[in-house]
């Protein structure tokens, strides 16, 4: 069963998300950003790679270990609801990039989504350090396994996509997000190529969005002029 998609984003009125280039300053966006996220009480939240090396605070794993490891979803934590602890904090890594140096992200337990050919020797570090992983895929990233893994494994019913852009987009191009959560601010950015709420790697001509409708659920105007919309979409 796939969990409840919601992406949330905080962008420009031009819809970019990199609120240092923002004009005026985007020093509301991350409160904003928080104070929502709260709101809508996800059971995870899920970033792409280069949103998670952002939060990292390690070097990348040693690269040889003499432990063999089966490629079978880990779990160090799965009390996400028991105690103090709210959520999950999904990342995707899928070649095994990040060394985190930490197993949490504002007390919510990291879990790490991997291909299948990923060394033993990142697995090692990921277990040392306490980090879950999960395996989606051996060549190719499959979003939809993921969502049911974590459906299936750890209970998550409501999933809060936060990007970035690629992240987002994948999502979005896979027929994934039912619903999007988008923080307008009174800024701009203007610039070509800024990072955006929804990207992709792909040409013009490359797959669209299979997005068949989107209707407008609420509209709320909020701190500093900033209009919060909540979009429910149709995917074929």
């Amino acid at each position: 069963m796939k969990p409840h998609v919601i992406c949330h984003m905080v962008s420009s009125v031009d819809g970019r998300t990199l609120n240092s280039r923002w004009r005026p300053d985007g020093k509301l966006a991350s409160a904003l950003f928080e104070r929502l996220h709260d709101e809508l009480g996800g059971d995870a939240w899920l970033i792409g790679r280069v949103t998670g090396q952002e939060f990292a605070k390690g070097k990348p794993y040693p690269a040889v270990t003499d432990q063999i490891f089966p490629r079978e979803n880990w779990f160090a934590r799965r009390d996400v609801k028991a105690g103090d602890v709210k959520a999950y904090g999904v990342a995707l890594d899928f070649h095994g990039k990040i060394g985190w140096g930490r197993s949490d992200i504002g007390g919510d337990p990291i879990v790490v989504v991997l291909s299948s050919k990923v060394s033993d020797a990142h697995l090692a570090g990921l277990r040392q350090e306490g980090v879950s992983y999960i395996f989606a895929g051996e060549t190719e990233l499959d979003l939809g396994l993921v969502l049911d893994i974590l459906n299936r494994e750890l209970g998550v019913k409501r999933l809060l996509l936060e990007g970035g852009g690629g992240a987002n987009g994948a999502f979005l191009r896979a027929g994934l997000v039912d619903e999007l959560s988008l923080v307008l601010c009174p800024a701009v950015d203007g610039a070509k190529g800024a990072p955006s709420v929804f990207d992709s790697g792909e040409p013009l001509t490359g797959p669209t969005a299979p997005v068949e409708a989107m209707t407008l659920e609420s509209s709320t105007v909020i701190d500093g002029g900033a209009v919060w919309l909540r979009y429910r979409l149709r995917n074929r």
